[in-house]
């Protein structure tokens, strides 16, 4: 699920799952059937999707999000944490001056620890 870069740089495959994932996936299954490139070579476009999705969120990002609803399941899984919620609500603060309201029935939030993420187990000085 997550691979690690010569800079010891952590990048999670989860994004690959997304729309635009997705696409790049089956656009590379394409032209590795057809013959045009090597599967080296998407194994390796898909690493870089992996690497430049994570930058792009960690420095693109600045609005901040409250969410509001039911937990309804969570776990703690090799430093990744998932969560259901129920009925969530999100209050988006952003550009803008006014909160905006974002309702769904039910959402999954993954969250992974990052490279500068200090780890809080006890007995670690």
């Amino acid at each position: 699920m997550a691979a690690t870069n010569a800079n010891g740089q952590t990048y999670y495959e989860f994004y690959r799952g997304s729309s635009i994932g997705t696409a790049l996936t089956d656009s590379l299954d394409e032209l590795i059937t057809a013959g045009d490139i090597p599967p080296q070579l998407a194994m390796r476009v898909l690493q870089q999707f992996d690497k430049s999705l994570t930058e792009c969120l960690q420095k693109g990002v600045k609005a901040k999000t409250n969410v509001k609803g039911h937990l309804s399941t969570y776990r703690l899984c090799d430093d990744v944490w998932t969560f259901v919620v129920k009925n969530p609500q999100f209050r988006m603060e952003g550009q803008s001056s006014s909160s905006e309201l974002v309702t769904a029935p039910k959402i999954k939030i993954v969250a992974c620890k990052s490279g500068d993420a200090v780890d809080g187990k006890k007995g670690h000085a």
